[in-house]
This record gives C-alpha cells, structure tokens and sequence, in this order.
C-alpha cells in the first residue's frame, strides 16, 4: 500500500472534512472528483501538509507524514494556479526547489534535464513564464513538481485553464508522464471526459466526505446513491412500487407514475433506481420485434444536438425520460409519426440504488 488516509479531519468557517478514509496502491492514478466546495483543494493540501488536520492519520508506505512538515513527505504538488515566478525564466522556475535540496550542480542539471525532455520543454529553458500559453505554464508547474523525484504528485485541476483540445492532448501526457515515472497520482478534476482519460480509480467528494470510491465505469453504471448518479450526468433517477416479482427470470415489475418496469433481481416495497441516458434505445413500432425488454410509449418532447449524440426528451404521462443518442440511431426514428415512438429499455442496464431498497433474502 502506498498511500493510506484514515479518518482525517479539518473544519474551517462552516466546512468540515469527516473522518475521510482512501487507500491508494503503488503507482497508481487516482482522480479526486466532487462540485465547488466539496473539500477536494482542502484534502490535497492535507495529504502535502500544506495545511493540518485536526484528527485522524496520512501514512505514505509505512511512515506516518500526519505531522511532518511539507518538505519532508516527498510529495510533488501543482496548485491549480501553478504558482510560477513570472519574473523568473522558465528554467529557474523549474530549479526553484530542487537547488534547495541538492548542492550539485550536476545532478540539479541532470535532473532537470531529464524532466524537461520528457515534457518536451527544453527549448523554453531561457523564456519567462509570462509569454508562455496556458499548456506551457502547466508543463513548467509539472516539471517543477518532478524534478523533486516526489513519492506522491498530487495536481489540482491541472488541465482547467487549457481549451478543449489541448486538454485532451495534456492528458494524454499525464498519462504516459505518471506510467513513465511510475508516480501515484492523485488529480483533481470535475470534468467526467478527463476522468476517464487517466483514472485507475477514481473517488466522489461531498461535503467533506468520500460518497464513493471504485473506477470510473462502477461510478458511471453502479453509484451507491442519487447524488453519485447525478454528478455522473444521470437525468434517469425514479422511485417506483413494486408490483410483483418472475423468480423464474429473476425480475421484479415496478410501477412508475403511468409506467411499468421490469428491473433485474427481487423486491418489494418502494425501489429507487437509475438508467443510462446512453442505455435507452428509441424505436417506432416496426424495432418493437426483441422479447425481454422494457417498453414505454411516448412522445418525442425536445431534441438538441451535442455533438457527440443527440440529447431526446421522451415523455408519457407524468413520466420524463432522457436519452442520448447516436447521430445515426436519432435520423432513423426523427421522421416517425411521434405517436409510435416507444422508448426501449434492456432490464440488464438499469441498476437498483442499493442503499435505498429493500432486497428480499431468498
């Protein structure tokens, strides 16, 4: 185990950190997820010692780093601003700490040599940080950060200030940067497509405490709550009655405002569940042919293109669904009559909140 968080505390103003737990393997990337004010800048600045906590204990392998001063635990930190010296060169920036920690020259160059290359940063050696771009001054912050040789590189929001593109590119570099350094990582984002770029393991930030912690395709297909759900873009989120249950199929039908379900599994009682936006098809009544699945009528509300999918709202009755869907899948059913519209739902893809229904033991 590399890096080891247990019941750590911190309170300010009227925010609390509770007794917050993590265990992160050797070399691995962890992205640190939660909406504004969630606590995500607050606990890096714990795990550097950037601040102290109140309770609880941080182990980096097998040493206690809870009380020990920000140099001496071998973490490499990039502040979301990358406080850089704008008056300095690119190249002095870069040196800033490690010419504190290391009185030869020759390893200081050797070091930073090494790092600049495999940033592709060498030939801004002698420019100053105020005519660098956005991706320039991120790379400069990094390689600061690595030239320390840190245990640990914790980044917030590395990739914010850059546009889309070039986000996706930087990624991509902190990727292949962390597998060559063999770095755990821990990188704080709010953006899912960044997420998923890089994360081994990723973990949701609310109110001071992990919701849940698993790689991103658990947070995305099976999260623990509504909350989780909706931070990763479900609009699908319904509480229904369970009506009566095919043991044989290992399904339970569940009511819905003017809707029936079939979900996988038994209940009884009030069910809470979610599906994919991605995970809903739309058909006219000729694709109605496949046995086995969920189908609900309705009409056509709004559509818009997102590029990537077209976001279609489907509603019947008092029920509203959302789907996302191909370019391709949407101009098939576009030109359909509206009233012969069926949203068509495999039961393998919904999945029940746990934590909000009742299983029946059988």
């Amino acid at each position: 185990m590399m890096i080891r968080v247990e019941n750590l505390q911190y309170g300010i103003g009227d925010f609390r950190l509770r007794k917050t737990n993590l265990e992160l393997n050797h070399g691995e990337y962890f992205v640190l997820m939660g909406p504004p004010g969630s606590g995500k800048t607050i606990f890096c600045e714990l795990l550097c010692g950037l601040k102290r906590s109140a309770a609880g204990r941080i182990w980096i392998d097998s040493t206690d780093m809870t009380h020990l001063e920000p140099r001496r635990r071998h973490i490499g930190y990039v502040p979301q601003d990358y406080a850089l010296f704008p008056n300095l060169t690119v190249v002095k920036n870069i040196c800033f700490g490690i010419r504190r920690r290391l009185r030869d020259r020759k390893e200081v160059a050797k070091r930073v040599t090494r790092v600049a290359e495999v940033l592709r940063i060498r030939h801004l050696f002698k420019r100053r940080i105020s005519g660098l771009s956005g991706g320039e001054k991120q790379r400069v912050a990094l390689a600061r950060a690595l030239v320390l040789e840190p245990r640990v590189l914790i980044m917030d929001e590395p990739v914010s200030a850059l546009d889309e593109s070039m986000r996706n590119a930087v990624c991509t570099d902190l990727r292949r940067i962390q597998q060559q350094f063999r770095l755990t990582t821990i990188h704080v984002s709010h953006n899912l497509e960044e997420a998923f770029s890089v994360a081994d393991r990723a973990g949701i930030l609310r109110q001071g405490s992990f919701e849940q912690i698993g790689p991103m395709a658990d947070l995305l297909r099976r999260p623990k709550s509504d909350f989780v759900a909706r931070f990763m873009r479900c609009e699908n989120i319904f509480t229904g009655q369970a009506l009566e249950t095919n043991t044989q199929r290992t399904l339970t039908k569940v009511q819905v405002a003017n809707a029936e379900f079939f979900i996988p599994s038994v209940y009884n009682d009030i069910v809470r569940f979610v599906i994919r936006p991605e995970n809903i098809q739309l058909a006219g009544s000729e694709g109605l042919r496949e046995s086995g699945v969920n189908v609900i009528p309705g009409k056509l509300a709004h559509y818009s293109d997102r590029g990537a999918y077209v976001r279609a709202i489907l509603t019947t009755g008092e029920l509203t669904l959302v789907l996302h869907l191909s370019q391709a899948a949407f101009t098939k059913v576009k030109a359909l009559d509206n009233h012969d519209l069926y949203a068509v739902i495999d039961p393998e893809s919904i999945h029940v909140l746990e934590t909000e229904s009742i299983t029946l033991q059988g």
